[in-house]
């Protein structure tokens, strides 16, 4: 089975992290000293949490840093048993080789129970002398005060565009795909700032067409909509009436295969790109858009509801 591209191409020292400038100057000086605090990584999805993690890991431990490295997944191991047993008894063992301590990363630690955390808090205490925390979350919030107040926090953030879009070049020459221009574009719009999703969703189109990649493909192969329909759409609401709006929305999702949520959602997206609506006229068709998407989570019927949603907003923007 073919490696992922987003494991293949993942940076093995912290100086190679793209992006997070201020953060690899501050993880640089701890690799340099081999040493380091207690940490909490922060912030979406696919912004290097992981990857600074490993890296920094990597940098201090060498060749050999398994031997020093508990990895854990915390949404799966969530529970006050897994710590008690998993997580102490990795800690209070002896660092290997030359070593000084030793390093547990617990990912997605914000899903980790409240007894876990409190769990997590003393053995942090106990064993600091030989054993750093790392921790990663996308929500520092639901992260107990007393662990933070351990550790030293960083805050990730989403990838610059330009940041996302030398990377899916890179990787596309290291592959030997043939990327155009508009396509790359297209996974950078695509993406976020989410790097992994934009890796992903390069893999998965080149392995339809690994000559030529296009915007065509990527949109395709994402279940996204691209910019120009979903204009369009709008622009059918409002010069052309309901019921060519409706079916114009049809016809996007079917062409694309979207939920009725992703649809709002990236509609939601473009709207403020859209040169021919006003602001008031912006604000009233986000609480319209927000009312859908309340109402889609819920339960309320697909078809019905984003009707509903293409009738209000074609009267917003056709008294």
């Amino acid at each position: 089975m073919s490696e992922l591209w987003v494991e293949k191409h993942r940076p093995h020292s912290v100086q190679d992290i793209r992006g997070q400038p201020s953060i690899v100057q501050r993880l640089a000086a701890y690799a340099q000293t081999t040493d380091f605090p207690h940490l909490l990584f922060a912030g979406p999805p696919g912004t290097g949490k992981t990857t600074a993690a490993m890296a920094l890991t990597r940098d201090v431990f060498g060749t050999q840093y398994r031997e020093n490295l508990l990895e854990m997944n915390a949404s799966d191991e969530r529970k006050l048993e897994s710590i008690r047993t998993k997580v102490k008894q990795f800690a209070r063992t002896k660092p290997f080789g030359k070593a000084e301590f030793k390093v547990i990363f617990l990912d997605e630690a914000d899903a980790l129970t409240h007894d876990a955390q409190g769990a997590l808090r003393r053995i942090m205490e106990q064993y600091a002398e030989t054993c750093r925390f790392i921790l990663s979350c996308n929500y520092s919030s639901k992260i107990i005060e007393p662990i933070q107040s351990r550790c030293a926090v960083f805050r990730f953030r989403p990838l610059s565009d330009a940041d996302v879009h030398d990377q899916v070049i890179l990787v596309a020459q290291a592959e030997e795909v043939g990327l155009e221009e508009d396509g790359a574009q297209a996974l950078v719009r695509i993406s976020q700032g989410d790097l992994r999703k934009a890796l992903t969703a390069l893999q998965v189109a080149a392995a339809l067409n690994k000559e030529k990649i296009t915007k065509d493909l990527v949109y395709e192969t994402t279940a996204t909509a691209p910019p120009e329909s979903l204009q369009q759409y709008m622009l059918s609401c409002k010069s052309d009436g309901f019921h060519v709006a409706r079916r114009r929305m049809r016809e996007i999702l079917d062409k694309f295969g979207l939920a009725g949520t992703d649809f709002v959602n990236q509609l939601h997206r473009e709207l403020y790109q859209v040169d021919f609506l006003s602001e008031p006229q912006k604000l009233e068709l986000t609480e319209i858009m927000a009312e859908t998407d309340y109402r889609l989570i819920e339960g309320g019927g697909e078809g019905i509801q984003l009707d509903a949603m293409t009738a209000q907003i074609s009267s917003v923007l056709n008294p």
